[in-house]
């Protein structure tokens, strides 16, 4: 088992983690104010990190298919349910991105150039 710290840390760090990625990204697009913020928030919501997990799939190894798993039952104080399915993916994709970036650098970044071929970060 690859665990180390409890789910919710991983989460905790790993939302830290993609939101700098986004912001490293945004910055070497423009310097206006309006457009920075439109272009952080368009990348760092549940919606868009579910579709990052959906698009990193394939590429997990067993292990980390679990420990997505196990993140994405963990509980969440989001009470609607249509909602809910967005932010319970989104917090498998943070555990992940929080476990890279504490355990394996080279997978994180791994990821991160996969991120960029695609059309909403060129």
């Amino acid at each position: 088992m690859i665990e180390e710290l409890a789910l919710k840390n991983y989460a905790h760090i790993g939302d830290a983690v993609w939101e700098v990625f986004v912001r490293d990204y945004v910055i070497r697009k423009t310097s206006n104010s309006k457009l920075l913020h439109k272009l952080t928030t368009d990348r760092v919501n549940a919606t868009f990190q579910m579709q990052m997990l959906e698009f990193i799939s394939e590429d997990l190894t067993e292990e980390e298919k679990e420990l997505a798993r196990r993140g994405r039952n963990l509980p969440i104080p989001i009470g609607r349910k249509s909602i809910q399915h967005d932010y319970r993916l989104a917090t498998a994709f943070e555990v992940l991105t929080g476990y890279w970036y504490l355990h394996d650098k080279e997978r994180l970044n791994y990821f991160y150039n996969k991120f960029k071929t695609l059309e909403e970060f060129k």
